[in-house]
């Protein structure tokens, strides 16, 4: 599956932090995990943190498919806004759901300090603006009300206190202190090497052709006749997971960002706040540490590559016409633009767990804007699964989830 277009400004920045052998010999472990991207790594973490023998196969170089192509936003804010959310999945399910995200940010922050990892994590405030008049009833005075009745700060701007702050009116807006960004594709890398000292073991260049699920496990072979028996297996390679479910649960959609050059100012607008939209599809942008505006959005309801990166150069140009729109005193010039794949679900929640047509498989799949703050919450999820632990919070994010 073509996930991205060739040029994600991390990817570019980085390289090739590490390198990993392809699988040649055949394994027995507790738990293999097929992904070895965000979601893979934090599984991966968790589970060999726990004291289990695990192993990372991706198809791919480590990293390189979403993850080196996410744009690091981490924002308890779900795609649903809670007041929505609320209707879709009840009270209960949906606050727990915007608080295990709040909890989860806090999280990968402690990880980044504990092992040391150089993710450029930032704890930033998130500034969530009324698009248009009529969004102020109709969703931010709505969800405002509705996160203070959960125990959310938050607060409520009116138009004199943005313009105060910004260059740019809008009617109403959100601003919350609980947000932050991170270089997805660093923090991988270095919760995979974290998880190699916990005696794990990851392979990439290792595609996985046939999965034949047994009595007591899992076997796994791979393209070149390699096997991998595992009492458990997790599937943690993102939108790619749509081919091992016999259902759908996604609908696949086109995203674009670009990033400029380096500026001079290191604050580029207040606070280097998150920032992003009510409008459907949104328009989001974050600073970087080395002081460049990431902008993304625009996004198309289709999954083409070729379609997809045709339109790269038209919705970047449209992008920086937002951009400028809101801020025409700040001097951009684009320095990488890339265009990639995500996947939505119908409550823009996360699928996290088993099925029954497929014994012995955890799925971890983190779909949405939220996907790293969603893998955060999967492996601490099927770590406990894996152990024998009951999880208060698994019964949010099941296949067969009501209200």
């Amino acid at each position: 599956m073509d996930l991205r277009t060739s040029e994600p400004y991390w990817l570019l920045k980085s390289g090739l932090l590490n390198v990993y052998p392809s699988l040649q010999e055949d394994l027995k472990v507790d738990v293999a995990i097929m992904g070895g991207g965000i979601t893979g790594a934090l599984v991966a973490y968790y589970l060999s943190q726990a004291g289990l023998s695990v192993t990372v196969c991706d198809r791919r170089h480590i990293g390189m498919g979403s993850t080196c192509a996410s744009t690091g936003l981490l924002q308890y804010e779900i795609d649903k806004p809670l007041f929505e959310l609320t209707e879709l999945v009840g009270e209960q399910h949906a606050a727990r759901s915007y608080l295990l995200c709040l909890e989860s940010i806090a999280k990968i922050g402690e990880l980044t300090r504990k092992l040391k990892i150089n993710a450029e994590f930032e704890r930033k405030q998130s500034f969530y603006y009324a698009s248009r008049k009529k969004d102020v009833p109709d969703q931010i005075e709505k969800e405002y009300k509705i996160r203070r009745q959960c125990g959310i700060e938050v607060e409520l701007l009116g138009a004199e206190a943005i313009a105060k702050l910004f260059p740019f009116q809008a009617p109403a807006a959100l601003l919350s202190d609980t947000g932050a960004q991170v270089d997805a594709y660093r923090l991988a890398q270095g919760l995979l090497q974290a998880s190699l000292k916990n005696g794990a073991r990851v392979f990439d260049q290792t595609e996985i052709v046939e999965i034949e699920h047994q009595s007591r496990g899992v076997l796994l072979r791979t393209e070149h006749g390699h096997t991998i028996k595992a009492k458990k297996l997790v599937i943690a390679n993102g939108y790619e997971a749509h081919n091992y479910l016999p259902f759908n649960v996604i609908r696949l959609h086109s995203t674009y960002a670009w990033v400029s050059e380096p500026l001079s100012q290191k604050e580029i607008w207040y606070q280097n706040c998150l920032i992003w939209e009510t409008a459907t599809p949104y328009l989001y942008m974050r600073t970087t540490a080395d002081r460049r505006v990431l902008v993304g959005g625009k996004d198309e309801t289709f999954y083409s590559p070729g379609k997809r990166d045709k339109l790269l150069t038209r919705k970047t140009r449209e992008l920086v016409e937002a951009f400028g729109r809101k801020f025409p005193d700040i001097p951009i010039r684009v320095d990488f633009a890339w265009a990639g794949t995500f996947a939505e679900t119908e409550d823009g929640l996360p699928y996290i767990g088993s099925i029954k047509q497929l014994p012995h498989t955890y799925f971890a799949l983190g779909f949405g804007g939220n996907g790293i703050t969603f893998s955060q919450i999967a492996a601490e999820i099927i770590r406990d699964f894996a152990i024998g632990k009951k999880n208060a919070d698994a019964k949010i994010f099941t296949f067969d989830r009501s209200k």
